[in-house]
């Protein structure tokens, strides 16, 4: 049960943050971090991504101390954020859930790195 309420707290504080950036400082990640798709090779990363991956990687350690444990909890908790965020939040806000797998125009970002390194 402890667990569940950590889960609960850790997502509610996720999304708070979320929202904040979102509407606070009117902040869209898709608009915002466009920069980063030449590193990303176009697909956008969203927090859940890293929950996701949080959370597996605590599940495939053969060690179950407490920093295992809050892995899990902040895993979970971030990936759970993130769905509520996109397919609740945003969706009732906004009237789309903006659950962008890639960056809009990718070929652009391609031709401006590639001319970019042919500049050297």
């Amino acid at each position: 049960m402890t667990d569940l309420i950590w889960i609960v707290a850790l997502t509610a504080a996720f999304e708070a943050v979320t929202c904040a950036f979102r509407w606070g400082l009117d902040m869209q990640s898709t608009r915002d971090t466009a920069f980063l798709a030449p590193l990303t090779l176009g697909v956008r990363i969203h927090h859940g991504y890293v929950g996701a991956a949080t959370s597996v990687g605590a599940l495939a350690v053969p060690y179950d101390g407490w920093p295992i444990v809050w892995a899990m909890r902040i895993g979970v908790a971030l990936l759970v954020s993130d769905l509520i965020h996109h397919f609740i939040v945003l969706h009732w806000t906004t009237g789309d859930h903006h659950f962008d797998l890639t960056y809009p125009r990718l070929a652009v970002f391609e031709a401006e790195r590639d001319a970019q390194e042919a500049r050297g």
